[in-house]
């Protein structure tokens, strides 16, 4: 945390850009990794014991810092809103984990990817904010990535595919209540979604335990400290660059996915899977250019905790 403040202190400019740039491809690089690692645990246990034990590592790593910051856990800004933000991160990351258990991960990671598109659609619909035609048509060409790579039909929509679209809409709203959180400091919003998922993990865990070796704890434990890693790296990196110079950079995901999918699973991104996320990429990315130009920078998603 220390070497993260220090880069934070630079006062070059383009320096700090590159920092952020930097940051945010490693956070990207630890979360595709955690995903994996994730896919990999959930093989051999319970969806409710991953995320149990992996959220006691990562409450103890971010511990400290809990500690030091403890009087801002006293004064949460609307706590029902607080509550809900919670509830739907614990569903998003429990729907992601169970996806992985049928669908390889590029699947999974391709529908996710579709999250800053439902955002925007949501942020018309439910926060009233104004969305031009071409944000629309980019929305809608969006929505036929996603409808390509699922490719419907009785025998491809599956419970598994209709988890983790689910679970991608509880992210997208999860994200508009972040929105209206900014006040919220980054270590209640990022400890309280471990504590979630740990309250979650620990109503799930007696149902199917297995008791971990030790070589099983030390994977739960790397899955909690990468993800903090990455979920700290980043922050930092949204500190450190404008949102939409570094944000974008995420849709490298997709090819961390399929490399660790194929290297660690044997999983082949089928043709479908590889154009719908390239049609999503590109939706995405349009979008993003969008909010810079006019000058909002709220379309901000970051991956999931």
């Amino acid at each position: 945390m220390n070497l993260l403040a220090r880069i934070s202190t630079t006062t070059d400019q383009r320096s700090a850009r590159l920092a952020g740039i930097g940051l945010m491809l490693l956070s990207i690089f630890m979360f595709s990794f955690g995903d994996a690692l994730g896919k990999f645990i959930v093989a051999t246990y319970s969806v409710g014991q991953l995320l149990w034990l992996r959220a006691c590592a990562a409450l103890l790593v971010l511990l400290p810092m809990i500690w030091r910051q403890r009087a801002q856990f006293m004064q949460l800004e609307r706590p029902w809103l607080q509550l809900l933000r919670v509830t739907l991160s614990t569903l998003e990351v429990a729907a992601f984990f169970l996806a992985t258990v049928y669908l390889p991960l590029a699947d999974v990671v391709t529908y996710y990817l579709a999250c800053p598109i439902f955002v925007t659609a949501l942020s018309a619909i439910v926060l009233r904010e104004r969305v031009g035609w071409r944000r629309w048509s980019a929305v809608l060409i969006g929505f036929c990535g996603v409808l390509i790579a699922l490719r419907p039909s009785a025998q491809t929509v599956t419970w598994p595919a209709m988890i983790a679209l689910a679970g991608c809409m509880a992210f997208a709203v999860l994200m508009l209540i972040t929105r209206s959180l900014r006040a919220t400091p980054d270590i209640v919003l990022a400890s309280t979604q471990f504590i979630g998922t740990f309250a979650f993990g620990a109503v799930l865990t007696p149902f199917g335990w297995i008791a971990p070796s030790f070589a099983g704890l030390g994977l739960f434990a790397a899955a909690g400290c990468i993800s903090v890693c990455a979920l700290l790296c980043g922050n930092r990196s949204l500190k450190l660059a404008p949102a939409s110079l570094v944000v974008p950079y995420q849709y490298s995901m997709i090819v961390w996915a399929v490399m660790f999918g194929y290297l660690v699973f044997g999983d082949v991104p089928s043709v479908a899977t590889i154009v719908g996320a390239a049609i999503i990429i590109g939706a995405g990315f349009y979008i993003f250019l969008r909010e810079r130009e006019l000058g909002r920078g709220e379309t901000v998603v970051s991956p999931p905790v």
